[in-house]
């Protein structure tokens, strides 16, 4: 496993790093987005999917009350999950997540569900800078 420590200044940056992980995923990967409140999980999936579909407009908005929201990304099954509502782990089952099928599935709060950590494609850890500018991202590949 190797690790990257990327600093994202803005939106753009953000944006960008969305685009460049996107392009490396694989039907099947498992990509958990960790974070405290406010450090970007959403911001960074919307622009993972928006790549994964082509589309830059795409609505991604974020999945906290649906739980999972799917997307048809030019034929490619995208799940984008949100554990944090999560009362066990064992929901995680009900919510069909990791089933071995060919979808690129995204997950904030994996947390939640420590059982995910053993099966995940691509970690990213995501902060708020001491001066709370940007944001840093920590990629475990």
């Amino acid at each position: 496993m190797t690790t990257e420590q990327i600093f994202l200044a803005d939106d753009e940056a953000t944006a960008a790093l969305g685009a460049r992980l996107a392009a490396t995923l694989m039907p099947g990967d498992l990509v958990l987005l960790e974070g405290g409140l406010g450090a970007g999980k959403t911001a960074l999936a919307r622009a993972m999917i928006r790549a994964l579909a082509k589309d830059p407009g795409l609505d991604v908005p974020s999945p906290s009350f649906a739980l999972v929201q799917p997307y048809d990304a030019n034929g490619q099954s995208v799940l984008h999950a949100d554990l944090y509502r999560l009362a066990s782990e064992r929901e995680l089952d009900e919510l069909g997540l990791i089933d071995g099928g060919p979808t690129i599935v995204l997950v904030e709060w994996p947390e939640r569900s420590p059982g995910l950590a053993s099966r995940a494609s691509i970690r990213i850890a995501l902060s708020i800078p001491k001066d709370g500018r940007g944001r840093l991202a920590e990629v475990t590949r």
